[in-house]
C-alpha cells in the first residue's frame, strides 16, 4: 500500500516516467544474455559445406588429436576399439566399445555423449574416466566430431535422424 500511495503522490508526468522506468528494469532482466554458450544441446545440426555434417574439418581435425591424446588407448585408434567389445573379461568387465560407427555411440543424443566423456562412465556403470575437468565443453565437441569422422554416411544419417527427433 504504502509503495502504491508514493506513486500517487507523484505528478501524472512523474508517474509515468516512474512507471515506464520500471518497466524496463523488469523487462530487462528477463530478456535472455547475448552471448549463449555452446553445449552439446544447443549445437547447429546444420550441414558443414564441406563435410556435410553438423561440425567443420577444422573441429574434426582437432577432434581426432585430442581422440589421439585422451581416448586412443582404450577406444583403440581410428576409433576401432576391439571387435569382441560384447565379450566381458574375467574381471565381468566389458572393454571399451568401438566408436566408428560399428557399436552403439550412434544410438545416442550428442548431450549424452558429450555428458559420458565429461563425466565418465561411472554413472553408467563403465569404467571410463571423466574428462570434464581436463577437456572443455569445445574440445569434447571437437572429440565427438573427431569419432564421428569415421561414420559412414548412412551410420551418420541414421544418428543425425536419432538426434533432431531428441530434440523435439
Amino acid at each position: 500500500m504504502r509503495a502504491i500511495k508514493l506513486v500517487r503522490r507523484f505528478e501524472p508526468q512523474n508517474r509515468l516516467a516512474l512507471l515506464s522506468g520500471l518497466a524496463i528494469v523488469v523487462l530487462a532482466g528477463c530478456s535472455p544474455s547475448p552471448e549463449v554458450a555452446t553445449t552439446a544441446a544447443n549445437v547447429s545440426l546444420q550441414a558443414d559445406g564441406q563435410t556435410g555434417r553438423w561440425y567443420s574439418t577444422a573441429q574434426a581435425e582437432e577432434g581426432q588429436q585430442l581422440y589421439g591424446q585422451y581416448c586412443a588407448a582404450c577406444h583403440g585408434p581410428e576409433a576401432a576399439s576391439t571387435t569382441a567389445w560384447k565379450t566381458p573379461d574375467a574381471n565381468g568387465d566389458y572393454p571399451p566399445p568401438p566408436l566408428d560407427g560399428s557399436a552403439h555411440a550412434w544410438h545416442h543424443p550428442l548431450a549424452l555423449l558429450d555428458k559420458v566423456i565429461r563425466e565418465g562412465g561411472g554413472p553408467m556403470g563403465g569404467a571410463m574416466p571423466a574428462w570434464g575437468e581436463v577437456l572443455n565443453t569445445e574440445q569434447r565437441l571437437a572429440v565427438i566430431a573427431g569419432f564421428q569422422s569415421y561414420w559412414t554416411p548412412q551410420i551418420y544419417d541414421l544418428w543425425l535422424e536419432r538426434e533432431q527427433a531428441s530434440r523435439e
